[in-house]
């Protein structure tokens, strides 16, 4: 499970890396949690990279609020295909997630660790998500949100004795298959990160969403 990460990066490393349009309302975070907007990278109606600012829990178009996006900050890999809630997403509205990390914890609850995972030959990498429009009907024109969850596959072995599960970290040259390659191909990129990672421990003060500062990410 991936329920917190950073991006610690700007909108112009973002658009340099991802080969999208400058978006002025990125910004560099570290500590970002489920149900805050996010930027992600998709590919508009005309074929085009785009970068959009997301919220984090994917909220499928019958859902009957945005409570439900809670539960989906995750897919796993290996059923999302198949789901009700992210099948129609898997099949059209793929994106990918700009991130310089993440986090996981270990140990007995309420004296857990957390550590700060990163990619060591990707300074700024992707995480394989899918998106999705709801509208609250409800609410007669209502402004349409969007959101986004983050693909998880099995841990790799250098990850796995912290967590059994890590997002799916796509290789650079890989980005654009997953967002339009027919879905059988791109089921075929949902496989634990190969490259080398670094994990080290952090400060418990990343467990508090409102930490929002690079102390997060200050040695344990």
């Amino acid at each position: 499970m991936c329920s917190r990460y950073f991006l610690d990066a700007d909108g112009n490393v973002i658009a340099y890396t991802f080969s999208v349009p400058v978006h002025d309302r990125i910004r560099k975070r570290f500590n970002i949690a489920p149900t805050q907007e996010a930027p992600v990278v998709r590919v508009d109606e005309a074929g085009r990279r785009e970068v959009a600012m997301l919220r984090w829990g994917l909220v499928p178009f019958w859902a009957k609020d945005l409570a439900m996006g809670t539960k989906l900050i995750n897919a796993r890999s290996e059923t999302a295909a198949e789901k009700p809630s992210f099948r129609n997403a898997f099949r059209s509205r793929r994106c990918v997630i700009p991130a310089t990390g993440f986090f996981e914890w270990q140990g007995e609850p309420g004296r857990k660790q957390p550590y700060a995972i990163t990619a060591a030959d990707q300074p700024l990498f992707a995480f394989a998500g899918l998106w999705e429009r709801w509208q609250d009907k409800t609410q007669p024109g209502a402004a349409p949100v969007e959101t986004f969850t983050i693909l998880t596959t099995e841990a790799n072995p250098a990850i796995a004795p912290v967590h059994d599960r890590m997002p799916v970290i796509l290789p650079a040259d890989r980005v654009q298959d997953w967002l339009t390659a027919p879905p059988s191909e791109a089921q075929r990129l949902l496989v634990p990160y190969a490259g080398p990672v670094a994990i080290r421990a952090v400060s418990k003060l990343v467990g508090n969403p409102r930490n929002e500062t690079p102390d997060v990410l200050k040695d344990a």
